[in-house]
């Protein structure tokens, strides 16, 4: 992996639909119906729609054989209407549903974590080696009776493994962690290469754009081990609404496809799923215009690891750096206050703080420099990091780094200066300034999250400064850094809402319903509340949730705290308000 260079990961090619998949074709974008598959003309009606926004494939969730025999109507009537989107059937709990699905349409999604394990009750089981082979020979003879359909029928097929809806086979023998997801996908992989299966795609998903990014990173590294190069789908699961799932779509997918890594992407918003599909294509276009930049020459620092993940050793210059959360800059006033105020104003070469103000200087000041202790900013770019100026660096215990680039591959370029100056003994804190040009918010959302995960979850990044020249005002900036930081998990600023995007299963307004709940609890900073359509990912997406609101039944919600049920099929037009007052009166929150 060339962390400074971006190009494709080179993989298989598979063919959904004669729509291919992989090696190098274009990265596909796709999404999924939220409307019941039964409803033959109003799933046409969205598939249509979906593919008019120009998604290349359309999910559908695919409950049981009502749904298989109608999403085979469905197929045939976008057919006779000259509509050729290769479909999708999203399948759960049911291997014999897969069967049915695998012989009438283009590909078939199925779950490891409840393909023929039972749903998981987060229930520790001991097993010895014999006892778990067994299961995992049980596995196998289940699922290479599925191959052989998707063979005779050249129907392909997608292991998408959701960290929320872990078996608790796997959980029990490898916990809930990245590692037991990768092998979660690699038990079927094992047996798809022994069957010489090869029309299959791959996809893990998390709502925690970290958990996401490295079980990826960790399925590849298996992968290539074991002589295997299958295409992957990438997305956030439960990304949310609005900017938040936007900007923590951008953050996990974006953290991949700066590597080059992924060939087909959906972006998952808790709204109509149209509107996913002009994000997906911007965060793609964005990404793959580096393909081919001007090399960047840089070396990694010794004791890196693209596996784990870890923070770039750094000590601390007041609240910058060390173990203090990244902070924000703004590029001139703002008016924020609360937990999404900046740390500094920037203004005429000086950060203003609140018990501090930082000048700032340019690499061509430092011979003037007058060698003071107190803290200073210096602002420069990878070609500007000569040894002199490294020679400074390292002899200024006082020098925080602004760093910028003007390279294509943004990225590339501030990776290579942290990796230097680390190789060269210098770990003075690193604030990442990043450059845009964009009138449009959600332009600035995408571009600016996907650089913003790459850095920040490979552990670059000790600060964020957002530059923008164009009509966006820096209130909107400083929440767009702020909302950043937070997808990557280094600093919470507001209420996290993990909400699905909705299908066929979903059993209650969701879009309503998470408008709702938002509006009623977004002065509660540091909370996380789940909003779940059904049960498939709900009580395991809860563990990463202080509280949760899942659909049971038709009109019926549980409520979770963490990943335990506290109340059942309480009647939809109630389950806001109890919730609510659950909060409200949980002393371990208040």
């Amino acid at each position: 992996m060339d962390i400074f260079n971006y190009d494709r990961r080179v993989s298989s090619v598979t063919n959904i639909g004669g729509v291919l998949l992989g090696g190098e074709n274009p990265i596909r974008i796709q999404s999924m119906t939220d409307t019941s598959t039964r409803d033959i003309e109003a799933s046409v009606k969205q598939v249509l729609d979906i593919a008019d926004a120009g998604a290349d494939y359309v999910r559908l969730t695919t409950q049981g054989v009502l749904e298989v025999d109608a999403l085979a109507v469905i197929r045939t009537s976008l057919r006779e209407r000259g509509n050729h989107t290769p479909l999708i059937a999203d399948i759960h709990f049911n291997p014999n549903v897969a069967d049915a699905a695998a012989k009438i349409t283009d590909k078939i999604r199925i779950n490891p974590g409840n393909f023929t394990d039972s749903a998981r009750v987060f229930k520790i089981i001991e097993y010895t080696d014999e006892s778990y082979q067994e299961e995992i020979d049980r596995l196998e003879k289940r699922f290479i009776q599925l191959l052989d359909i998707c063979k005779e029928h050249n129907t392909a097929l997608r292991i998408g493994v959701n960290h929320g809806s872990l078996s608790d086979r796997i959980m029990s023998r490898y916990g809930d962690t990245p590692e037991g997801i990768a092998e979660s996908c690699m038990e079927f992989l094992r047996v798809c290469k022994r069957e010489n299966f090869e029309n299959v795609a791959l996809s893990i998903k998390a709502s925690n754009t970290v958990v996401m990014v490295k079980s990826v990173r960790l399925l590849i590294d298996a992968m290539e081990k074991e002589n295997m190069n299958y295409p992957l789908h990438l997305g956030v699961t439960e990304a949310g609404d609005g900017e938040d799932g936007r900007i923590k779509s951008a953050v996990g997918i974006g953290a991949l496809l700066c590597d080059g890594i992924g060939d087909t992407i959906r972006v998952s918003l808790s709204e109509p799923p149209q509107n996913e599909v002009p994000v997906a294509t911007a965060l793609v276009n964005y990404i793959s215009a580096r393909k081919g930049h001007a090399k960047i020459e840089a070396t990694p620092y010794e004791g890196y690891s693209y596996l784990n993940m870890e923070r770039r050793p750094s000590f601390a210059i007041g609240n910058i750096g060390g173990d203090n959360a990244p902070i924000v800059i703004c590029n001139g006033e703002c008016s924020l206050s609360g937990s999404l105020k900046p740390d500094y104003t920037y203004n005429n070469s000086i950060c203003y703080g609140d018990d501090i103000n930082i000048p700032v200087i340019g690499i061509e000041d430092i011979s003037s420099y007058n060698n003071s202790t107190e803290p200073l900013l210096l602002k420069l770019c990878y070609p500007q990091l000569s040894e002199s100026v490294i020679e400074f660096i390292s002899s200024h215990k006082n020098v925080t780094v602004l760093t910028y680039s003007n390279h294509i591959n943004v990225v590339g370029e501030l990776r290579a200066v942290a990796h230097t100056l680390t190789r060269n003994g210098c770990d003075n804190p690193i604030v990442l300034m990043l450059q845009y040009a964009e009138n449009d918010k959600e332009a600035l959302q995408i571009k600016s999250g996907a650089d913003l995960g790459a850095l920040l979850l490979d552990g670059v990044g000790n600060g964020v400064m957002i530059l923008n020249n164009g009509n966006i005002d820096n209130n909107t900036i400083t929440t767009i850094a702020f909302s950043a930081l937070q997808a990557a998990r280094l600093r919470t600023s507001k209420t996290e809402y993990i909400s699905c995007p909705g299908c066929g299963r979903t059993l209650f307004d969701l879009q309503k319903t998470v408008a709702r709940i938002k509006e009623a609890t977004a002065h509660l900073v540091g909370l996380k509340i789940g909003i779940m359509g059904c049960i498939v990912n709900g009580p395991g997406e809860m563990a990463d949730a202080d509280y949760g609101y899942v659909g049971a039944a038709r009109g019926k919600i549980s409520l979770y705290k963490g990943k335990e049920c506290i109340e059942k099929n309480i009647p939809e037009d109630e389950a806001v308000e109890r919730l609510l007052k659950f909060i409200e009166e949980d002393s371990s929150y208040n």
